[in-house]
């Protein structure tokens, strides 16, 4: 499954289980005309020009064909208007007639119209196409609404609106919505994609100014019965009652397994008497998905957040490591409700989580994985809503303890015996603590997009123009405009940056001339990238992920052999020592992924330092569903037993409901903050349409902070103290605060005097002299 990378994106991307960033596709040669080999898809944004009014009118000319092709042009092909095609069979869903690009030869080549004169900068704009193909045996492929932009001094700009999977059976609508950030010199829309060889056919075309989406209410959940496990018979008391086998295996019951809950659960669950010791066995298992069952459907609530837990277990007869899941078939949705990878006979703890948000007709609990043949053993599972508002009050004790100090203020000046008794005010003005997010350089073109980041947040890192294949699209073509604009935004706004990435270890994003070098090309270009990036930027950058994703990708190492990813880390440090060097990798603190769950992720990083790599920091990536507070600490607990800094570097959470998805991110939050080894937030990116995934902005296209957004601002308020008092007979004043930047106001009216102070991290207490 592929994640269309970054913050960056205008396109609507669909959610997916699992996190991986994604370049440009590949185009042909020319510009619009003929685009370049290596293409932003969605990746940039765009633009304006217009005086057009925002309003209902659709912005495109002769949207449906009555004045013939007026207005519309082809894109590298030829296009034909037609009132039935293909003996009768196909006519047009609306009106009279439709379009048909054909002769094509690239699958860039289609139907477009220039827009530049009737679209504004910084408004959102729905679109509406109904599409078809047609022709060279093709009977579905993807059609794919483009939009092209030229900015002044900037190269040129290929946004992904949206796709659909158009049939040569029916029309379809292929919808969407795109922002412009800055001013364009020329703007125009298209339709492309199919195979070349096959027609793309336009029945009508809309563009119109997105009306304003009210948000969802926020759930009403009756009796949430949290800790109550709503899995029947789940210590095997009563026989095999409640279980049913999926698929022709036998179940049958042994005695043997853990008496106690597995940590996880029990840290949710608290104090909770033994397990019976009973467990179910799965034998004759002849498919993967074979496994003990259970129907669920009428004891799930919407919109709460289950915690899946249990202890599981594998027979004889496996060749190699097995993965075991608990798995929702919720209709005909495969839902992933906790992995783990298993190579011996112990029993291993299995945790997870899921939230159901449309009523489903059933909803199937099963445990499956290990290959046929293989034995199943589960004991103990529990499925059970959990209780995030308890959760947090436990937090927020944590929290009190590691991220604030006892300071007081001793004040001295002029007339300083005569303080006793002034009235103060203390109030914080900045938490130290590091909260950043992905930044684009068409986003620093919208000043409303400018005046939320700098207000919020105080980190940056790029979501694509410091990545190689932004940098070096084609062999010495070379872009760090767009990442030195950025960084020179950041200095302005004293923001510090993360340098995402140095490489990509995985092969989809690896742009096609480094995939055609030899070995010892390829080594050389490694080196060239090293030294050009590092020396360019030395000092500039706080950190590096040096080479993204290795978890879940090889491309290096496999050409270059293993020693290759510990040289990149020893290169990169003595070009740039001042830079913090990071590995980063996705589901790590989720327990969804077996590849790179946390004891996994400690062995990667040992084996990196054994060889000599001075890894210094560990990126734990957090594109997360339904976080589970228990199971992303106990994920960072392992990683802290390493001692080095922790960060969440790509955090985004999403729900269709804004109250939900404020709830997720509330608990990504509070668990990094309350975590002593978490050193800092960074967020993949929080404009609508700017993001990579769908249902996860905490602003609105537009600029409209939504529901979540007001967690964030909500939660980082909290995170700000403020006291009020007077100066005591000793001179001073006492409080214990935030790490950060405050004011303090002594005396009041014309004799108020005001200074500011910083309280740094430490465990001992501060005194801090104020001369008055």
């Amino acid at each position: 499954m592929r994640r269309v990378s970054a913050c960056c994106l205008t396109a609507r991307v669909s959610k997916t289980n699992r996190k991986q960033e994604h370049p440009h596709p590949q185009r042909s040669e020319e510009t619009m005309e003929n685009p370049p080999t290596e293409i932003e898809s969605g990746n940039e944004e765009i633009t304006r020009m217009g005086s057009v009014a925002a309003g209902d009118e659709n912005i495109i000319l002769n949207p449906n064909f009555e004045d013939g092709l007026n207005n519309w042009s082809a894109n590298g092909c030829k296009i034909v208007l037609h009132d039935s095609m293909a003996d009768g069979k196909i006519v047009p869903q609306t009106g009279k007639v439709f379009a048909a690009a054909t002769e094509r030869t690239q699958t860039w080549n289609g139907i477009q119209q220039e827009i530049t004169a009737r679209v504004q900068r910084k408004l959102a704009y729905d679109v509406t196409a109904v599409v078809r193909i047609y022709g060279n045996n093709v009977t579905n492929a993807t059609v794919q609404a483009t939009l092209y932009v030229q900015a002044p001094g900037r190269r040129d700009q290929y946004i992904v609106i949206s796709n659909v999977q158009a049939t040569d059976k029916d029309w379809i609508q292929l919808k969407g919505k795109f922002l412009l950030n800055g001013s364009a010199s020329k703007v125009v829309i298209y339709v492309e994609g199919p195979p070349p060889g096959t027609d793309i056919l336009v029945n009508s075309f809309v563009v119109k100014h997105a009306g304003k989406t009210p948000p969802s209410p926020p759930p009403v959940i009756e009796n949430p019965a949290y800790g109550v496990n709503i899995i029947a018979n789940s210590e095997i008391t009563d026989g095999t009652n409640g279980w049913f086998p999926l698929g022709n295996c036998n179940l049958s019951i042994a005695t043997g397994s853990p008496r106690i809950l597995p940590p996880m659960a029990r840290e949710s669950l608290g104090v909770h008497g033994p397990l019976s010791g009973r467990y179910i066995i799965v034998t004759n298992r002849t498919q993967t998905w074979m496994g003990p069952a259970q129907t669920i459907t009428d004891k799930l609530k919407l919109f709460l957040t289950y915690q899946v837990s249990a202890w599981v277990r594998i027979g004889s007869g496996a060749s190699g490591p097995q993965n075991v899941n608990v798995a929702l078939g919720v209709d005909s949705q495969w839902v992933n409700g906790g992995q783990v990878e298993i190579n011996d006979d112990k029993w291993h703890e299995i945790g997870g989580s899921f939230r159901i948000e449309k009523q489903p007709s059933k909803v199937i609990a099963y445990v499956q994985g290990p290959a046929p043949g293989v034995d199943l053993m589960l004991a103990g599972l529990q499925i059970f809503p959990v209780d995030r508002v308890s959760r947090f009050k436990h937090l927020t004790r944590l929290t009190d303890k590691i991220r604030k100090r006892d300071v007081t203020l001793k004040f001295s000046g002029a007339g300083s015996s005569s303080l006793v008794g002034t009235s103060l005010r203390v109030r914080q003005t900045q938490n130290s603590f590091p909260i950043g997010s992905c930044i684009s350089r068409t986003n620093i073109d919208n000043e409303d997009f400018v005046d939320f980041f700098v207000k919020h947040f105080n980190w940056a890192v790029f979501g694509n123009e410091l990545k190689w294949y932004w940098t070096e699209p084609q062999q010495g073509n070379f872009n760090y405009k767009d990442a030195d604009d950025l960084l020179a935004f950041c200095q302005s706004h004293n923001i510090e940056a993360r340098g995402h990435c140095i490489f990509w270890e995985v092969e989809s994003a690896v742009q096609s001339w480094i995939k055609s070098l030899n070995k010892n090309d390829l080594m050389t270009a490694v080196q060239n990238r090293l030294t050009g990036l590092l020396t360019r930027y030395k000092g500039k950058f706080m950190h590096y992920d040096v080479n993204n994703e290795m978890m879940h990708g090889s491309f290096y190492q496999d050409r270059l052999g293993k020693d290759i990813r510990a040289n990149m880390f020893k290169t990169a440090h003595q070009l740039d020592p001042s830079a913090t060097l990071f590995v980063n990798d996705y589901h790590v603190e989720d327990g969804c992924d077996p590849r790179a769950c946390p004891e996994k992720y400690i062995a990667h990083i040992l084996d990196l330092q054994e060889q000599g790599a001075p890894v210094a920091g560990i990126g734990v990536q957090g594109h997360i569903d339904n976080p589970v507070g228990p199971i992303v600490s106990s994920s960072l607990d392992e990683l802290a037993i390493l001692g080095l800094p922790i960060w969440f570097t790509e955090l985004d959470v999403s729900s269709n409901n804004e109250y939900i998805r404020g709830e997720d991110l509330e608990v990504m939050l509070r668990e990094a903050f309350a975590h002593p080894a978490v050193d800092g937030i960074m967020f993949w990116g929080f404009w609508e349409l700017f993001m990579s995934r769908d249902n996860s902005c905490l602003v609105n296209a537009e600029g409209d902070i939504n529901e979540a957004g007001k967690r964030l601002l909500s939660v980082k308020q909290e995170w700000l103290t403020n006291s009020h008092g007077h100066i005591n007979e000793q001179g001073q004043f006492q409080f214990r605060g935030f790490h950060g930047t405050y004011e303090v106001e002594v005396g009041s009216g014309s004799k108020k005097v005001t200074k500011t102070f910083v309280v740094d991290k430490d465990d001992s207490p501060l005194v801090l002299s104020i001369d008055l």
